[in-house]
């Protein structure tokens, strides 16, 4: 009954995203990008080839996998290449020329005969799957084919199928992981309640390594550092609607402070609607072509890929999602620069929100009011501030070194001499 309700997903839900690609251009993206993916497999890699399979999700499980990509990169030996793959659009369509991997394409959906036939397409010796990617049918062909699969940075939560008792389907692809890295004690507590735990390591996280690096290349964009100037900054990062309604009163009643948001969908209606909501603000494109701000205090980012950057001109930094129902955004990108963060009440889901909150980097709101007299107190109150970002960047240096647990692992199994 279980592999019933499996089965069934996986055949409604690409038709469910053909019908969505009429309105939708992330769905038509997802259509297009496979189309002719088995024959671009079969014309790219070559048999002699010795793949080393990542997948992700998205763009944010791509962060979170790519220092254990990296770092493979170094050790690998030369006749490995490196096959990246991606479920969503919004990651395939941003590092479809990532220079770190040798191939990356759409993973085809998941059943029995795309598995098969990717598996014998693609041979690979070692497989790597980041936080939340279960797929049944690559799972157990990898399983049938003895090929080591390893879990990276993967968390674990009770209401998951795995631990419910319609759970079948799930449980059983627990049975093709040859180690699990997980992040927390929870995640080890509930895969041994199911049987696993002699190939369970605490690992960490992996994205704290990512934004450690990222912030230690730092580089000026100076368009930015000289909008910026003297001021006080306040970076607002992955904002939505709710996000920036309650931030637009504060920018539009300190004009002294100067104020960064890059909302987490680069639309035109969205970047209309920041526009109309922030009084004083101008766009960066529109920054680019004038060469100057004009007096405006805010600065709309209509494009994708600065905000790690742009957290570390930040005096305080404000991270959207915390409003929606999936939650807070990247909370550690601006903790890695030593910055105070602040972030909406919808945190619940991510151990590295309420982490820092813990460690005294991060306070967390309930409403626009609440923002208001937040960020007040944090300016007014430098000592305060500084405090909280010792504690924000001390927090993330504590959790770092997830990578390093993986890549002894895969030296010690000898994974790459397969």
């Amino acid at each position: 009954m279980a592999n019933l309700l499996y089965d069934t997903f996986i055949k409604i839900y690409p038709v469910a995203i053909k019908v969505a690609a009429l309105f939708n251009n992330k769905a038509r993206e997802w259509v297009k990008g496979r189309k002719g993916i088995f024959e671009a497999f079969q014309s790219s890699i070559k048999k002699e080839d010795n793949i080393i399979w990542m997948h992700c999700a998205s763009l944010g499980e791509f962060e979170q996998g790519r220092p254990v990509l990296e770092q493979l990169k170094l050790i690998k030996k030369p006749e490995q290449k490196i096959l990246l793959t991606f479920f969503s659009p919004s990651g395939y369509e941003i590092q479809k020329n990532y220079k770190g991997a040798d191939y990356v394409f759409y993973l085809p959906m998941d059943s029995k005969e795309n598995a098969r036939r990717f598996f014998d397409l693609v041979q690979p010796t070692l497989i790597l799957f980041v936080k939340y990617e279960f797929w049944y049918y690559y799972f157990k062909e990898a399983q049938h084919r003895n090929i080591p699969l390893l879990l990276v940075s993967a968390i674990f939560r009770k209401d998951q199928p795995f631990f419910q008792w319609y759970g079948t389907t799930y449980k059983k692809m627990l049975e093709s992981v040859t180690h699990f890295f997980v992040q927390n004690e929870v995640s080890v507590q509930l895969l041994k309640h199911v049987g696993y735990q002699n190939n369970v390591t605490i690992s960490g996280d992996t994205r704290f390594d990512r934004v450690l690096k990222i912030a230690g290349q730092f580089k000026d964009i100076l368009l930015i550092k000289d909008f910026c100037g003297p001021s006080k900054v306040v970076v607002a990062g992955s904002t939505w609607t709710e996000d920036d309604k309650g931030l637009d009163h504060f920018a539009n009643t300190n004009p002294a402070i100067r104020f960064i948001i890059a909302p987490h969908n680069v639309v035109k209606d969205r970047i209309d609607e920041c526009l109309h909501l922030y009084k004083n603000a101008v766009t960066y494109s529109d920054l680019s072509n004038r060469g100057n701000a004009n007096g405006k205090n805010t600065l709309i980012i209509d494009n994708i890929g600065m905000l790690s950057t742009l957290y570390g001109y930040a005096d305080v930094c404000y991270v959207g999602g915390g409003f929606g129902a999936d939650g807070v955004h990247n909370v550690l990108e601006p903790a890695a620069y030593g910055k105070p963060v602040v972030f909406g009440p919808e945190y619940e889901k991510f151990d590295e929100a309420e982490g820092l909150l813990n460690a005294g980097g991060a306070i967390s709101i309930d409403n626009a009011l609440e923002l208001d007299a937040c960020l007040e107190m944090l300016f007014k109150d430098e000592a305060k501030r500084k405090v909280m970002g010792e504690q924000s960047g001390n927090y993330v240096m504590q959790q770092a070194g997830a990578t390093d647990k993986v890549i002894a692992y895969i030296q010690e199994k000898r994974l790459l001499t397969n």
